[in-house]
């Protein structure tokens, strides 16, 4: 179970106006515009809150925005603005804000029968782009698609998808947002230009929660930063929901490996299982799989990198050498599975997080002893 940004009150990537630190993209995207050499698919790829989504949809927006050219092409005459924004007040920037524009389609998982999202895009979701695209545009001389997220994709749902690509409809852009490309279909991949978002400067992150979270003092900000490793979204999601302490909760329990108050951590779960407390729980698990994986790069690189938190890097002694970064990567590897299957199949919220721990504790049993 991931944060969703909308559920940390963090505005949607279609409402969102600015776009930070990623010129360079944006700068790829109107010369291609301005060249009259837009391929009819681009796959933006980077890591989760990068802002993928937000370049997609302001893309889109500046795309819907031009109209047809004279020649009634998919593309119309070059932009002098020299960026993609287009101005909030402006019609078609209210339209895809309120998901109403008739020639832009999201193509994501769907909604169950309780209202959460399933765990893929399935194959029924990527047939509605052939209806879309088969329909002239409404609104403006193009027809718009955002696949989020294409790593989301079942394999039915992948192979359709790749049908549309093959044989892209006229005066059609679709674009596709993906945290792991590489898993994606070679074929996909192939046939879409590439445009790979990086990770943003710890200042620029650091700035932005300043100008959203005045009050946040210095340390949390710079906590946030590294916790975020440069994704703004995943800061600020982190901020509006408490992360830098429910870090230090996690840091604080854990930091007593392999000899943990048992105690202390059922109070933990009794708490965060309660049903009321979905939003910490969903973000405990997130922060559990990055402080393991924080404190892994740390100890096999020998270097701390800045804790985030006091006592973040606490164990990495005990779990340098090669056999304990076995151990602690297995770890690593059945919580997540397990909270996948427990997300999936809504297990009993206690037990996974006890699960969780108990999976630590058995790979800092063969730990060297620690001095007393």
């Amino acid at each position: 179970m991931t944060v969703d940004q909308d559920e940390n009150g963090v505005p949607h990537p279609r409402e969102t106006a600015e776009l930070l630190g990623h010129e360079a993209a944006e700068a790829a995207l109107l010369e291609a515009w301005n060249a009259g050499r837009v391929p009819h698919a681009w796959l933006i790829s980077g890591p989760k809150g990068i802002g993928k989504a937000t370049l997609a949809y302001r893309f889109a927006r500046f795309v819907l925005a031009q109209g047809v050219g004279d020649s009634g092409a998919l593309f119309g005459a070059p932009d002098p603005a020299g960026d993609l924004a287009v101005a909030p007040e402006d019609p078609v920037f209210r339209r895809v804000a309120s998901g109403g524009h008739a020639d832009l389609l999201t193509v994501e998982r769907p909604l169950d029968a309780s209202g959460r999202r399933k765990s893929e895009i399935t194959v029924n979701e990527v047939r509605r782009l052939r209806g879309f695209f088969n329909l002239t545009a409404a609104e403006s001389g193009h027809r718009v698609a955002i696949v989020d997220s294409a790593d989301e994709l079942n394999r039915n749902a992948a192979n359709a998808l790749l049908k549309i690509l093959e044989e892209p409809p006229e005066k059609s852009l679709i674009l596709l947002i993906a945290q792991a490309p590489e898993a994606l279909l070679p074929t996909i991949r192939s046939r879409c230009r590439r445009l790979a978002l990086r990770p943003l400067p710890s200042d620029l992150v650091i700035a932005l929660l300043a100008r959203h979270y005045p009050e946040l003092l210095e340390a949390e900000g710079t906590a946030l930063a590294q916790l975020a490793a440069g994704s703004p979204g995943r800061a600020l999601g982190l901020a509006e929901a408490g992360g830098v302490a429910a870090y230090q909760d996690i840091v604080s329990l854990l930091a007593p490996l392999p000899r943990l108050d048992w105690g202390a951590v059922h109070g933990w779960a009794d708490r965060l299982a309660r049903r009321e407390n979905d939003r910490i729980y969903a973000l405990t698990l997130d922060l559990l799989a990055l402080w393991l994986s924080r404190l892994l790069r740390s100890a096999a690189s020998g270097r701390d990198g800045g804790e985030a938190v006091p006592g973040e890097f606490g164990l990495r002694g005990f779990v340098a050498d090669r056999s304990g970064l076995r151990r602690w990567l297995d770890a690593a590897e059945e919580i997540a599975h397990g909270a996948a299957l427990a997300d999936a199949l809504n297990l009993d919220r206690k037990q996974l997080l006890l699960n969780v721990v108990f999976a630590l504790g058995r790979a800092a049993q063969a730990m060297p002893a620690r001095a007393s």
